[in-house]
This record gives C-alpha cells, sequence and structure tokens, in this order.
C-alpha cells in the first residue's frame, strides 16, 4: 500500500480508549482506512500483543573501574495475528458477456453467471447470499404555497417491484461456519424471469433498474458485498398493423397582429407509418400554405416525453432528439416537403405498459409565424426494438403512396397490374343496350398541373404503360 495516498489510518477498539478488558474476554474493533486516492492493497493484518518488561542499570566499582551492570526481564501473555483482507476479489459476473459488453435479457429469459471469491489464506464463512432485484421508481417535489408567509415542499414518491429473487449459493448444514481455503471458488446461479418486463430507463425523476447483489457472510467482520447491474429490454415489434398505419393530419391557423387579421396559415403532413427503430429515416410529406402577409418558418421535430406518475399526480419533462428546419415561404405561397428525411438518433425504445412512467415519442410538424403563436400539428410515434421486416417495408411503402393517391381522388393502383377480367363479368347485357343508344360522353381535359405535393408518386403511376393482357 502506498503511503501517499492514505488520508488517515487509525484503530478503534468497541469500548473506547479508556475501556478495561478481563482475561477470556473477546476484543473487538475495527481499521480505519481513509484514502485520498486509489489503492493498490495486498493485505491488511492487525497484530495484538500483551506482556510483562523490567530493565534497570546499576553502577558499580571494581577498584578504580566503574562497571554497569543492565538487568532486563520480559514476559508475553498475549500474542495474536489476524489478515482482515483474506478476500483478494468478490465479484459477480454474467454469463455471456464479451469484452466491454454485458448480456442484455428480456422478460422470460434465463438469467444465469457465478459469484467469484478470490482468498489470499483460509477464511471462515457463515454464508453466501444472492438476491436479483428489479424495480421502477419515481420521484420528485413541488414547492406549494399557502398563505403569504408560508410555503412547503410537497414529495411524491412511488415504487414498483418487477423482479424479486432470493437464493443462498453457500450455508453450512450445521448452521456454523465453514472454512474455506485459499484460492478462486465460482459459484453458479441461475433464475428465471417474469415473461413481460419494463425497459431499463434511467430519467431525472425516474428510472428503472435491474441488479443482482451477492452478500459474503463472515463471523465477526462486517459483510462483504458485490453488486452487478443487467439491462432489460422489452421487445416492441414494429410489424403491427397498428404501427405500419400512415399518420396524417391538417390544422390551419389565422395570423393575427395587434387585433388585426394577417391572414390564413395552414398545414398539412402525413408519414408513411407509425412505428419506427432508431437509425431509422421519417419520410416527412408536408405542404405549408401561407395566406398571411409576412414569411412563415416550417419545421419539424422528434419529440421525447417522459411521463412521472405517483400518488396520482403526474410530472411530464420533453426534449427534443431530431429536428430539421424548411426554408421560409414568403406571403401568399405555398411550400411541398416531398418526403424531407429525419434520422431518428440512438435513442430508448418507448415505454408504453408501466405504472409509474411512460416514455412517448411524436413528430411535431409545426410553423412559426411571427407576431402569434405556433400553428402546430401532432403525429404520434413508436420507437421499437424489432426492426421493420423487407416484407413489410415493402408493403408498407405501396400502402402509403396508395393512401396518397386516394387523398389526391385517383384512387389506389397495384404495384403490379392484373389481368383484365371479361367485359361480360363487369358489364350487364341492360347497361350494354343503354350505352349504345346514348351518346358518348365527351371526357374532360386532365390537370396538368405540377402543383400537388406528391407529383413525383403521381407521374410514376400516370405515365407506366399498360401491360399486355398475356402478361
Amino acid at each position: 500500500m502506498r503511503p501517499g495516498g492514505v488520508r488517515s489510518f487509525a484503530l478503534e477498539l468497541a469500548r473506547g480508549p479508556g475501556g478495561a478488558y478481563r482475561g477470556g474476554e473477546r476484543l473487538c474493533g475495527r481499521v480505519l482506512l481513509e484514502a485520498a486516492a486509489p489503492l493498490r492493497v495486498r493485505a491488511l493484518e492487525v497484530a495484538a500483543r500483551g506482556g510483562a518488561a523490567t530493565h534497570w542499570l546499576e553502577g558499580r566499582s571494581v577498584g578504580v573501574n566503574a562497571v554497569s551492570c543492565d538487568f532486563a526481564a520480559a514476559e508475553t501473555y498475549l500474542r495474536r495475528r489476524q489478515l482482515l483482507l483474506r478476500v483478494k476479489a468478490f465479484a459477480v459476473q454474467l454469463d455471456g458477456a464479451s469484452a466491454g459488453a454485458e448480456p442484455v435479457f428480456s422478460g422470460g429469459q434465463s438469467v444465469a453467471g457465478r459469484v467469484l471469491l478470490e482468498l489470499v489464506g483460509p477464511a471462515r464463512v457463515g454464508a453466501l447470499k444472492l438476491r436479483a432485484r428489479g424495480r421502477a421508481h419515481v420521484h420528485w417535489t413541488e414547492s406549494r404555497s399557502a398563505g403569504s408567509s408560508t410555503a412547503y415542499t410537497q414529495s411524491y414518491s412511488e415504487r414498483v417491484e418487477v423482479v424479486s429473487h432470493h437464493a443462498t449459493l453457500l450455508a453450512p448444514d450445521t448452521g456454523e461456519t465453514t472454512t474455506l481455503p485459499p484460492g478462486r471458488h465460482e459459484f453458479p446461479f441461475s433464475f428465471q424471469l417474469p415473461p413481460t418486463l419494463v425497459t431499463s430507463f434511467e430519467g431525472r425523476h425516474g428510472s428503472v433498474r435491474y441488479c443482482i447483489k451477492a452478500t459474503l457472510h463472515r463471523p465477526w467482520v462486517p459483510a462483504r458485498r458485490a453488486r452487478k447491474v443487467f439491462t432489460v429490454i422489452e421487445p416492441v415489434d414494429i410489424n403491427t398493423p397498428a404501427l405500419l398505419a400512415p399518420q396524417a393530419g391538417a390544422r390551419e391557423k389565422v395570423a393575427r397582429s395587434w387585433y388585426s387579421n394577417r391572414g390564413l396559415v395552414s398545414l398539412s403532413a402525413k408519414i408513411d407509418r407509425k412505428g419506427y427503430t432508431p437509425g431509422e429515416v421519417i419520410a416527412v410529406f408536408a405542404e405549408i400554405d401561407n395566406g398571411s402577409t409576412r414569411p412563415v418558418l416550417p419545421r419539424a421535430a422528434v419529440v421525447q416525453t417522459q411521463t412521472f406518475v405517483a400518488r396520482g399526480a403526474r410530472k411530464q419533462k420533453r426534449a427534443v432528439v431530431a429536428s430539421l428546419s424548411g426554408e421560409p415561404v414568403g406571403p401568399g405561397r405555398r411550400a411541398l416537403w416531398q418526403g424531407r428525411a429525419l434520422r431518428i438518433p440512438p435513442v430508448g425504445p418507448s415505454i408504453l405498459h408501466c405504472r409509474v412512467l411512460h416514455v412517448d415519442y411524436s413528430l411535431k410538424v409545426y410553423v412559426d409565424i411571427p407576431g402569434t403563436s405556433k400553428l402546430l400539428l401532432e403525429l404520434p410515434l413508436v420507437i421499437g426494438t424489432i426492426p421493420l421486416h423487407p416484407f413489410g417495408s415493402r408493403s408498407s411503402s405501396v400502402g402509403s403512396y396508395a393512401s396518397f393517391l386516394l387523398d389526391w381522388g385517383l384512387g389506389p393502383l397495384p404495384e403490379r397490374p392484373e389481368a383484365p377480367p371479361e367485359y361480360s363479368e363487369v358489364v350487364a347485357d341492360e347497361e350494354v343496350a343503354a350505352v349504345g343508344q346514348s351518346p358518348v360522353p365527351q371526357l374532360q381535359a386532365p390537370d396538368t398541373s405540377l402543383e400537388g405535393p406528391f407529383f413525383a408518386y403521381l407521374q410514376e403511376f400516370r405515365y407506366r404503360p399498360p401491360p399486355l393482357y398475356s402478361e
């Protein structure tokens, strides 16, 4: 042990400095070590010694010379040495851990590992116990005023146990202590997680934590503990019909300034689905119509909302995790977003099924209007853990394009055209006779304006050459 890293080092007895002991009594105390910096300790040993000693000098003269005689005697009554730091290493390890990476679990899986105990000398052990715990906990305080001079702080707290497992890895059958030899000892363990668990989470007002604690009990020595935190991820599959459905909305707002109307600003936006995973890109389709007299600025952002619930009260914390900004839209003009890309950063998944806390996401498309509040449109999002399957991505894209066409009155068109049916299967004989007697209606000229927000997709379907009947 390096002396430079020790701030204080002292020995205290249980009865204090003036305490007296008699023969046959047990001497108890503790060693206090305060380190100013991390220390590498090889061993810590305590030695007790008791004895009686006498010593004196006598001068004698022999003739003209002076001689000094030394008289000494000693007797030992107590001699005891004890090695306090017999445990060199005590830790909890999980199976499946690699260098720099710990395993991740989900509900219903089995957690297996071992408790490592390395001794530098023989040690008496009373028991070795293991406890696994998972807990969702929220806590916050609010200051309230009662009258003009009275103020108090209201505390809100709630706790939910989601995992609780106890096991004894080492315990003598006789109830007494057992002596372990020096060296490395391993004690395996395994337990099953509940089928449904909440994703691990760390927030400002709450958390969801999972850990394993091992406690080593030894006689006349304080218990030693080792702690291991593990991560749980609740699977959220975005390949479900509810999360593959397109999300759309529209809002409008009258721009006001000094109690006078300056025009109407409208906003409509759409995304192809509700569920995404971190790293994916959200294609934002939007139309901004600025009927006011001032330029407006469209923006979009992915917002995370943390909701904490305790004792019937709620506390929310919002944060923007990704954002983009468009070009200003001048007065009387319209702007189109034809799939503006907004990438989702590596954020935690949505937490939807916990009683005390929730983590929700939303896409907020809004327009900054000078002189008045924002025009805001919010579309719900779910951040999952299971990415989109290739088939699900293809069908989702086709479905979203078809919904766009429906919005513009063109109806859905299949990706691969099917063979046309027989004419008799579609039109009855009476209708054929009626058509032959009626004049041929004149078709209106198609609208060739390029003002539609999704003209790129309309062009792809509108001008595709028709397939041959044999195909």
